[in-house]
């Protein structure tokens, strides 16, 4: 079982002052790459510029410190943009506070409870839906600020679908400064990549707009004029909790930490194939909770790893969490020296930066590649988990969609159970026969019957055929019917065993169980019920190479010593040889 053991104090052991010099030039970068995202990314999320920055350097260093990663980033994110917005809405920054700190709490239970593995049970069709849906929730909200619309006064602005037809109703109010300066800083941040990958676009992109508007005529909104912008150090605070602060804070602290489950440990995974590394997933765990915990206390909002910035390490040479910690250093420099600065910086800039984040973060390419190549069950898992996290809100996108995930995969899997009866000699022969003769009709151009077309589908059955040749291998009595079960016996499938049908000169009944790999207590019912009505009628019950799984529900339920050990038999051949004997042949 994974030791919860920081990745940090491995990559130590041998660690290099030529590996140190790349690891603090990765984290200059990186927190150049950082500062205007986590100030958009904290405006986004209904709170102060410098709160994302202390997000960034609180929880960016616990988690570099603490993980399971090599070169993960953490930070804030734009998946908790829109969430956090909400939970500010409904219950201020101290409700937040509450959430967060909670969520982390959570996180590392998780953590030293080793759930690191079962956030692979999540579909990925989910985390796509969400993810794309979370994307245009981002740019539904930056609307306002790339064209400088102000909202009709009155009108609630919290959801999504409120804050678009807010949009809509204030349309008439566009600014056309405000869409010059959004045009020319998300062009920047379009092309820069194609010039150079050295030089962050989004710094250049900010540069620009604070440019354009001090010396060119352009009435627009700053982060000043909206918001007051302080340099000082994150201090201390715990916030004041209660039962009901807790209670209510409850399912927002489930929201966040399972997000950030998602999100920091689908980043490690990308930075292992791009490092060829493996990381610790439930250390990975308790340092996101720490960082959150950490974060909260000291003014900070969720935090996660970033695939981005942690993509960016990487590129630059980042190799261990030396680099993470840099790059919070190095943004706790930059909050207390340039922190004033980022008063001038124009609304539509942010709404721009935001708007590459959305385009980044969407995945449409892959989920276009879904809706054509995906089965038609896990298209409407993923259209129905983007729909609802747009019009609603990601808690309710992930719950349904999880629930219908598992419905279909239930269904599935009872698709996939099936009870076989093998057949007798003469019921190939005969079966053989109407096959040939509806062949011939079919050849003569006659249209063939709903059964008929049945009869063919069958016999195409690669299953079916190999019964066939089975039952040709060993010629079974007729007082002897063979049932072969086929997938898991579960409740979704337990029903199936009401199919196994015996006849009345029938006196012994096998089951052949090779293929079953799980059984539940609801099928075990259903095996007792059969096991009753066989000695209702006289007919010996035999099991045939039953795997360990469902053995051992068998013992435990108690069937073993109901039907009589003897009547276990390791293989078909021997269960076939018993069954002779029970019958006296």
């Amino acid at each position: 079982m994974e030791k919860i053991r920081p990745m940090l104090f491995t990559t130590l052991k041998k660690y290099s002052g030529a590996q140190l010099m790349s690891d603090v030039i990765a984290g200059i970068i990186v927190a150049i790459i950082a500062l205007p995202l986590s100030i958009a990314l904290a405006l986004a999320s209904g709170v102060g510029p410098e709160q994302g920055i202390y997000t960034a350097i609180a929880a960016g260093f616990v988690i570099s410190f603490l993980g399971g990663s090599q070169v993960q980033i953490a930070g804030p994110t734009a998946a908790f943009a829109t969430i956090v917005a909400g939970i500010v809405a409904k219950s201020g920054v101290e409700g937040l506070a509450v959430a967060t700190i909670m969520a982390g709490i959570i996180l590392v239970i998780m953590g030293f409870c080793h759930f690191g593995s079962l956030i692979k049970f999540i579909p990925f069709t989910i985390t796509t839906g969400f993810t794309s849906g979370i994307a245009v929730t981002i740019v539904i909200g930056q609307l306002k600020d790339f064209f400088g619309v102000t909202y009709p006064a009155g009108m609630e602005t919290i959801e999504t679908m409120q804050k678009l037809k807010a949009f809509a109703a204030g349309f008439g109010s566009v600014n056309l400064h405000a869409i010059i300066v959004g045009v020319v800083c998300l062009a920047i941040l379009i092309v820069m990549p194609m010039i150079t990958e050295k030089i962050p676009g989004s710094l250049v992109a900010v540069i620009a707009g604070i440019l354009m508007v001090k010396f060119l005529p352009l009435h627009v909104n700053t982060i000043g004029d909206l918001y007051t912008v302080s340099n000082k150090l994150p201090a201390f605070r715990l916030p004041v909790f209660s039962y009901d602060v807790i209670q209510g804070s409850l399912s927002d602290a489930f929201t966040i930490a399972v997000l950030a489950a998602i999100e920091s440990l689908l980043s490690c995974v990308v930075a292992d194939g791009m490092i060829g590394g493996k990381h610790r997933s439930n250390t990975e765990l308790v340092a996101q909770g720490a960082g959150n915990i950490i974060s909260a206390l000291f003014g900070g909002i969720p935090a996660t790893g970033a695939i981005a910035r942690t993509a960016a390490n990487v590129k630059n040479g980042g190799r261990t969490p030396v680099a993470g910690m840099v790059h919070a250093v190095v943004l706790l420099l930059i909050l207390v020296v340039l922190m004033p600065c980022a008063s001038w910086i124009p609304m539509p800039t942010i709404a721009a930066i935001l708007f590459m984040v959305a385009y980044n973060m969407c995945q449409w390419r892959t989920f276009v590649r879904l809706t054509k190549t995906a089965p038609k069950s896990d298209i409407a898992v993923l259209v129905m988990t983007f729909f609802l996290t747009v019009i609603f809100d990601l808690v309710v996108a992930i719950e349904i969609g999880m629930l219908l995930s598992c419905l279909l995969f239930m269904k599935r899997m009872s698709d996939e159970t099936g009870v076989r009866s093998w057949l007798y000699v003469e019921e190939v022969e005969e079966q053989k026969r109407k096959e040939q003769e509806v062949r011939k009709a079919k050849k003569a151009g006659k249209e063939l019957s709903v059964e008929e077309a049945q009869l063919l589908a069958a016999a195409a059955e690669d299953e079916e055929a190999a019964m066939k040749e089975q039952a040709r291998l060993r010629e079974i009595p007729r007082e002897l019917a063979v049932y072969e079960i086929t997938g898991p016996l579960f409740f979704g499938a337990a029903d199936r065993i009401n199919q196994i049908e015996t006849r009345e000169e029938t006196k012994c009944l096998v089951l052949r169980m090779r293929a079953v790999p799980a059984v539940d207590s609801t099928a075990m019912n259903s095996m007792v019920a059969l096991y009753e009505r066989c000695q209702k009628n006289g007919v010996t019950l035999i099991l045939s190479h039953v795997n360990e799984q469902p053995m051992h529900v068998m013992e435990k339920a108690g069937f073993v010593d109901m039907i009589g050990r003897a009547h276990f038999c390791p293989n078909i051949e021997a269960a076939l040889d018993h069954a002779d004997e029970v019958l006296g042949k």
